[in-house]
């Protein structure tokens, strides 16, 4: 299927994909749903790609959902196609997922933002999840996962009035993990994605599930999972390999295994 809506690209052991409706800010329609997914299964079936960076614009991550593709949806539509159950596949992605966030990310764009392993944030990068302004809820995630992020009182003071977060406030929050200037976006992003690309695939995976574990689980759980994760680790020639490198005072070399 030809790409309409994102641009992909490889640099390295890198997949990048990049959210290219910029008449629209980006706004999130069916066919760049489409495509994102079918970018990330690509990428995350590729054994030549370790991480995956999520982009869009200067201007914009994105601006959200695409309000004319939504506005005449019925009660009966939204429920026989079950809308928006596609918005969730990018939390089955096994490889971490960078978001490099400039400029707007609103509504759908923040929930796909907030979807991410993790988000690197241009200083003009402003969030929000103002759908309560158009009659709706946030309904990709939102609700969810900011409550996760910044905590009830927060959350619900944004998602009830609509309003806008800055940068500095998302940093104070740890809702992103790092602010670079705009021009120093990508070169962040591709730094912090070939860091970990250079490590351990199957160790990096291993990290992803037992972080994600902690949001699903009860605390005793979630250790238990963290202890099990471990312990399979040591089956690894890379666990070998790593910790022989530190006696040894050189660089490893690990080889996925």
């Amino acid at each position: 299927m030809s790409e309409e809506t994102i641009i992909t690209e490889t640099r390295g052991k890198v997949g990048i994909i990049t959210l290219n409706r910029p008449k629209a800010l980006n706004a999130l329609n069916g066919r760049l749903i489409t495509e994102m997914n079918a970018a990330l299964d690509r990428f995350d079936g590729d054994p030549g790609i370790a991480v995956i960076i999520l982009a869009g614009s200067d201007k914009a991550f994105a601006a959200g959902a695409d309000i004319r593709e939504m506005k005449d949806k019925t009660f009966a539509d939204v429920t026989e196609e079950d809308f928006l159950r596609d918005w969730d596949h990018i939390t089955t992605i096994r490889k971490p997922i960078i978001a490099a966030v400039a400029g707007y990310a609103l509504g759908g764009g923040f929930e796909f933002a907030l979807a991410c392993d993790t988000i690197i944030a241009a200083g003009n990068a402003k969030f929000a999840l103002p759908e309560v302004t158009l009659g709706i809820i946030p309904g990709g995630g939102g609700t969810q996962r900011l409550v996760q992020a910044v905590g009830k009182a927060k959350a619900m003071e944004m998602i009830l009035t609509g309003r806008m977060m800055d940068v500095e406030e998302a940093e104070r929050l740890g809702v992103v993990a790092r602010v670079v200037p705009p021009e120093k976006l990508m070169d962040e992003a591709m730094a912090v994605a070939e860091k970990i690309a250079a490590l351990s695939q199957p160790v990096i995976a291993s990290a992803k599930r037992a972080v994600n574990a902690a949001f699903n689980l009860p605390l005793g759980e979630g250790l238990a999972f963290e202890r099990k994760s471990i312990h399979a680790l040591f089956a690894l020639a890379d666990q070998k390999e790593g910790m022989a490198a530190f006696v040894e005072k050189r660089k490893p070399v690990f080889r996925d295994r």
